[in-house]
Formats: structure tokens, sequence, C-alpha cells
């Protein structure tokens, strides 16, 4: 015994409007289980489904608050993002820079070759337009890329 009904004994439907069809065709792709989900409503007593009106708040309750909220300003500001680059420069002029590398670390204040440099920039960026131009104009202009093998 079987608990299929053959074709045969299956009730005939009638077919379908066109505008009925449209929203057959809808149904089709989507699972009965979600269309239903999304269909369903959750019954809520009407007392239930207005919200309570809250009470005012008062002068001190409304300090309170802002005094509970953290500030915004307590995060430590974001660090620049670091660049990587290479560069080519004299061997005297590096030479220069392991003098001036070891002369801080005498004075009490060991610095790496990126800080001095940094620093340097920041006192080019000090000088007017005048000096700073007299000061470029005596350093040489040496060809870019890698050095050659000695």
């Amino acid at each position: 015994m079987e608990d299929t009904i053959p074709a045969a004994d299956a009730p005939a439907v009638a077919p379908p409007a066109k505008a009925a069809t449209a929203a057959a065709s809808k149904a089709v792709k989507t699972p009965p289980a979600r269309k239903a989900a999304k269909t369903a409503k959750p019954a809520i007593p009407a007392a239930a489904s207005a919200p309570a009106p809250a009470p005012a708040p008062t002068a001190a309750a409304a300090k309170t608050k802002k005094a509970a909220r953290p500030a915004k300003d307590t995060r430590p500001p974001k660090a620049d993002k670091l660049v990587r680059d290479s560069f080519t420069i004299p061997r005297a002029e590096y030479t220069l820079l392991q003098d001036l590398k070891t002369r801080v670390a005498s004075l009490g204040q060991p610095a790496k070759k990126s800080e001095l440099l940094r620093a340097g920039i920041q006192a080019l960026k000090a000088l007017d337009d005048a000096a700073l131009l007299a000061l470029l104009r005596t350093v040489p202009v040496i060809k870019t890329g890698r050095p050659t093998r000695d």
C-alpha cells in the first residue's frame, strides 16, 4: 500500500489569472518558511505595543548621564602612517650622519639615523625661503639610483 496519490486521481486546479501568476512566481522563488516568516507579524496586545511615556529628565539626571559617558577625546591620537623609502647618499655625508649619531649619543640622547634625518627636515622647514635655497645650492646633485660597485 502506497501513500502517494496517482496523477489521475489528483484534483484539478483552475489556471490562475495574470495578476495571480506574478504573485505565484514570486512565491515559488521564496522558500515557504522564509515567506511565512516575512509575512507573519507577532500578535501584540494593543496596550503592550504602545510605549509608555518616559518621565521628563531633570537637570541633575542630565548631568549624571553626561558624566557617565566617556569623552571622545580620551582616545590617543592615531599615529601617522609610516613610509619606507630608500635613497642614495654620498659616502662622506653618510659618515657625517654616523658622526652625528655618535655626537648625540655622547650628549645623552641616542638617536637612530631616521630620527636624525627627520630632525634635519624639521630644521630645514624652520628656515625662510632665501636660507633654504642658499643651503640647497651647497648640496651637490648626485646621480639617482643604486650606486655602482667599487
